[in-house]
């Protein structure tokens, strides 16, 4: 009886003493899974209980983290919604940088948020204020050499201005956007936009003085407003492709932005 229960294998039971395995036996391998690495997560807090664990496992393969992208589309409205994400004060303070042209710090200013406040609101506001203005400086204008000449409201400002500000805000920062790209310097094209929309802020301070039937203090007015937004723009230019030699983009620019002063001056407020 005594030698049954000897026979009894006895090393599956808790706590006991495996029997000697005899040399025959010992050939037996066994395969043991392999397991995966893991790590304990400990408390960074010092508290005493643990977060438990976590297996490590390699990312899958191509995977990498990106930044948030809004964009749906072209013809998406909420693509454009990110560009019109502007404080009030933010605005202003972009506004009142386009007075300043010696800085060329512009484009830091609006790296982490350009807008297309300045694109869109400002050029509007410029063609309704040249129409209005310049219809109104040419009715001074005519009273103060003949005050018993007929007037009439001239509709085709509106035209003449819309397309004149459109054009230039939208089609000069887009040229100078793909002249960069081929001369291999990295621009952006929203921050061009963003540029140049508030380069013409300053233009709208203009009209209201425009209106003095004045003549030589219109020339005074138009150049000193058009020398001011034309070094705003070509500073802030030359601090974009600095470590290129681009002078002639750059004096391409300035000419430019000088051009469509004189070209505000002789059409709306002759």
């Amino acid at each position: 009886m005594e030698e049954s229960h000897s026979n009894l294998p006895t090393s599956h039971l808790l706590g006991s003493v495996p029997a000697v395995v005899s040399e025959e036996k010992s050939n037996i391998t066994y395969e043991v899974p392999e397991a995966n690495m893991q790590t304990f997560l400990s408390n960074n807090n010092g508290g005493g209980s643990s977060r438990g664990y976590q297996t490590l496992r390699s990312p899958p393969e191509g995977f990498e983290q990106q930044p948030p992208n809004n964009w749906k589309g072209v013809f998406s409205v909420s693509s454009y919604t990110q560009y019109f994400n502007v404080d009030t004060d933010v605005v202003i303070n972009r506004m009142m940088s386009s007075f300043y042209p010696v800085g060329g710090d512009f484009f830091s200013k609006i790296d982490a948020n350009p807008d297309l406040y300045g694109l869109v609101w400002i050029s509007t506001t410029l063609v309704f204020v040249l129409a209005s203005l310049g219809n109104c400086a040419t009715y001074l204008m005519q009273k103060h050499t003949d005050s018993s000449a007929s007037w009439s409201f001239d509709v085709g400002y509106v035209n003449v201005a819309a397309c004149a500000i459109y054009g230039y805000a939208i089609v000069v920062p887009l040229a100078f956007y793909f002249l960069l790209q081929y001369l291999g310097t990295t621009a952006s094209l929203i921050r061009f936009w963003c540029m140049w929309g508030y380069s013409l802020f300053i233009f709208i301070l203009s009209s209201i003085l425009l209106v003095i039937p004045v003549e030589i203090l219109h020339w005074i007015i138009i150049l000193a407003a058009g020398i001011d937004s034309a070094c705003f723009v070509a500073v802030n230019l030359k601090s974009c492709i600095e470590g290129n030699d681009l002078t002639i983009v750059v004096f391409a620019a300035f000419f430019l932005q000088l051009a469509l002063a004189i070209f505000i001056k002789a059409w709306f407020f002759p």
